[in-house]
Order: C-alpha cells, then structure tokens, then sequence
C-alpha cells in the first residue's frame, strides 16, 4: 500500500515541548483585568457615574484669617522700624518673619483646604454617596439609594451666588429633603443627576422640575 498523506492538523505539526502541548489543550479563559475602586466603600459591582463638590467658596474663612497671619511678620517688621528708626532690622530678620507668618498662614489654611477637598458627593449606578469631611478628625457619611429620589432641584439667590457660581442643590426623597448648600455650578449638576436618573429609569420625564423655583421643591427655614 502506498504510504497516507501527511495530515497537517496532526499533533506532529505542533510545537514538540509537552508543556506548551498540554498548554495548547487546555480550555483558554478570559483574564479578568481587577477594577478600580474610587472610594473605600464602592461595591464590586457598582460603577461611579458622577463625582462633584461644592464651591471653593467654602474656604472663604480659612482663607481670610490666613491672608491676616501672612501680614503678621511684615508688619511687625514694619512696626520695629517706627519704635527703633536708629537700629532697623536686617534683611535676614526680615525674610525669617515672613517665612514664619506664611508656615502659619498655611498651617491654619489647611483645614479648611482638607474640609473642602475631601468633601464629596458621588453618585453611582446604585446609590448617592455624601462624604463631609470637617478638619482633620471627624468625617460623616450619608448613603442614599437612587431609587428613593423623587426630584431634583437648585436654586442660585444673591449677587455673590450669581458671580461666582454655585448655589443649592435640593433633593426630594422617600427619607426626607436633602438640601446641599454652596454647590459648583448647581444647573449643570442637576442637569447630569437629571441624566442619570432618566437613564436608570428612576424618573420619567413627567417626574423632572418644571422651573428651578417651582412649587415642589423642599422647603427650607430662612437663615436671616
């Protein structure tokens, strides 16, 4: 008889290592890249959709009392010059206080920049997060299903509001209303909270504000 012919596919035409032979055998699995968790508390299968915090006009007494501990060396320089004029003070003394003036000024800044920096909201495909950071040791944490939102609104009063940018957010849910003061840029964050509602199907178009003053929005006490 006349010799097969050669079979291309046979297991001659394979690399001739037993471990990559046994390699080649074995069922392939999809690799599964680890996922990048935003915040401590994010779920496995929870997706974040929308991060925001308030304006940095929260900072603003911080920031004043700092700017006030920044003069404190100059003018006490200056001060030294009218109570001694025949013996002013060096160069060096000079540049001293006021290295000292601004390692307190951003001593005491700090707080606030920490208050304000990691005070967040976040919202997920599942819940809305707020995260209030007050000083260095103290943090509160508010955890709100998306489901139980019913309306979202924002308001912006005042000259300084208008200017610079930021206004409340206010939020009607099952639990209660959630008001967030002093918010960067309210109609866009409502806007994109808006989106995200619609698109999980938590609100219907019927369900969305007719006018950021309207009848429904929460009501607050007067702060005056």
């Amino acid at each position: 008889m006349g010799t097969q012919p050669s079979n291309p596919l046979s297991i001659t035409s394979l690399d001739s290592d037993p471990k990559k032979l046994y390699a080649s055998a074995m069922p392939k699995t999809p690799k599964t890249a680890s996922k990048h968790k935003y915040f401590v508390d994010q779920m496995d299968d929870e997706n974040v959709l929308l991060v925001f915090r308030k304006h940095p006009i929260v900072m603003r007494k911080g920031l004043v009392i700092s700017m006030v501990l920044l003069l404190v060396g100059p003018l006490y320089t200056l001060s030294l010059t009218y109570i001694h004029p025949n013996s002013f003070p060096s160069v060096t003394f000079l540049l001293t206080s006021l290295a000292v003036s601004a390692v307190l000024s951003a001593v005491v800044f700090f707080p606030s920049w920490i208050g304000w920096f990691y005070s967040v909201f976040i919202i997920t495909d599942q819940r809305l997060i707020q995260i209030t950071q007050k000083g260095l040791f103290h943090r509160a944490v508010v955890d709100i299903g998306l489901s139980q939102i019913q309306m979202v609104n924002y308001e912006i009063a005042g000259l300084q509001e208008t200017l610079l940018g930021f206004g409340t957010i206010m939020m009607q849910t099952y639990l209660g209303d959630l008001v967030i003061h002093d918010v960067h840029h309210p109609a866009k964050i409502q806007k994109q909270l808006l989106g995200i509602l619609r698109d999980l199907g938590v609100l219907t178009a019927s369900s969305y504000p007719a006018s950021p003053n309207g009848g429904s929005q929460p009501k607050e006490e007067d702060d005056e």
